[in-house]
């Protein structure tokens, strides 16, 4: 799952409970007139979800080649049929750079409207985005970001710096009120060379160090169900105490959780990353050792459509006082524990 082979890219997480909630339901184009008396509270009524004028949206995102990315079209499916003036033109999904760049071209002359994009790689389709943006096609780019600004209107993607912080402070807060000092904390990445995996690395590492705790250990599984089961694994035997894992993304949690239940350990609790309904049961039911997940929710790509359709319309979002959708929106990371799993339960996705 590198930047061109599957799945998030640099950078929602479950603030989309945020996000999906702020842009569907707060989206006002009432413009404010000006006057010198005292400033009037502003409406929190909106008029944005009523039909207005047709919208064609292009839509264009990897194969489904886990749980996050088949959830990715999913939600933008889901969000364009909630609007009787949103028509999805949807092309074949596909992990080829040069499949993607050819579909991407085809929504352009076929002239939509606006388009919306989860590339494979950012920096690979950044010509053809700003082939569509020179074009007056404006672009919303989702999670993985296209390096020149001028080839997408709007970003939004999640925080994967927020993650690791979330993840850091759940566990470091759990470990602190048990009273625990020199806790053995490991931690299983996706792939260790991707900027978005140090990012959460490094969020973890920063938030750890605020209990003056720091990751014991640390390897990276791809991003696989396969992997994940071989370097747990290799992690328990190598370690015959521990204290706690954050395990970067759910989609390989199913592994990790397999080499655990395996080794028949439990003195220690884990956390998972991503938000997969799956995960989320577990928490639920809470009878193993995953406590929580940190979320990068998949539903960043129902607001991105929420988003193209704003944009098309010339419409702003009403909780603002701008008069234009933003320039990049960057999702909080939730923390999901057994406490408020059910809220957060029907964003998740299934791995």
């Amino acid at each position: 799952m590198n930047e061109k082979i599957g799945r998030r890219g640099l950078l929602v997480s479950g603030a989309v409970v945020g996000a999906g909630a702020l842009v569907s339901a707060c989206t006002s184009n009432t413009p404010v007139t000006a006057s010198s008396a005292a400033p009037q509270a502003v409406s929190a009524g909106t008029d944005n979800d009523k039909p207005g004028e047709k919208v064609v949206i292009g839509f264009s995102a990897p194969a489904a080649d886990h749980g996050w990315i088949a959830a990715i079209t999913k939600n933008a499916q889901e969000a364009a049929k909630q609007y009787s003036d949103v028509e999805l033109k949807p092309v074949e999904p596909t992990n080829d750079i040069n499949q993607q760049i050819s579909a991407v071209e085809s929504l352009i002359q076929a002239k939509v409207n606006v388009l919306v994009i989860l590339p494979n790689d950012g920096e690979q389709l950044n010509q053809v985005a700003r082939k569509a943006m020179d074009a007056g096609i404006p672009v919303v780019n989702v999670d993985r970001v296209f390096p020149d600004k001028l080839s997408y209107r709007t970003w939004i993607g999640g925080d994967n710096y927020g993650m690791g912080v979330a993840a850091g402070h759940f566990i470091g807060k759990r470990l602190k009120d048990k009273g625990v000092s020199n806790p053995v904390i490991l931690e299983i990445q996706g792939i260790a060379t991707l900027p978005l995996t140090q990012d959460r690395s490094k969020g973890f590492a920063d938030a750890l160090q605020t209990y003056g705790f720091k990751v014991t250990a640390q390897q990276d599984a791809k991003f696989t169900v396969e992997s994940g089961t071989q370097v747990a694994s290799n992690l328990l035997q190598a370690h015959k105490k521990i204290d706690a894992i954050w395990n970067h993304d759910d989609d390989q949690g199913i592994g990790v959780l397999a080499a655990i239940k395996e080794a028949g350990r439990s003195e220690f609790f884990m956390v998972g990353g991503a938000g997969s309904a799956n995960a989320m049961r577990d928490i639920q039911a809470d009878t193993g050792v995953l406590k929580a997940t940190v979320t990068y929710s998949p539903t960043m790509a129902a607001s991105a459509i929420k988003l193209a359709r704003l944009i098309a319309q010339k419409k702003g979002m009403s909780d603002l006082l701008e008069q234009q959708v933003p320039q990049s929106i960057t999702l909080t990371s939730e923390t999901v524990t057994k406490d408020n799993a059910a809220q957060y339960l029907p964003l998740g996705f299934e791995s």
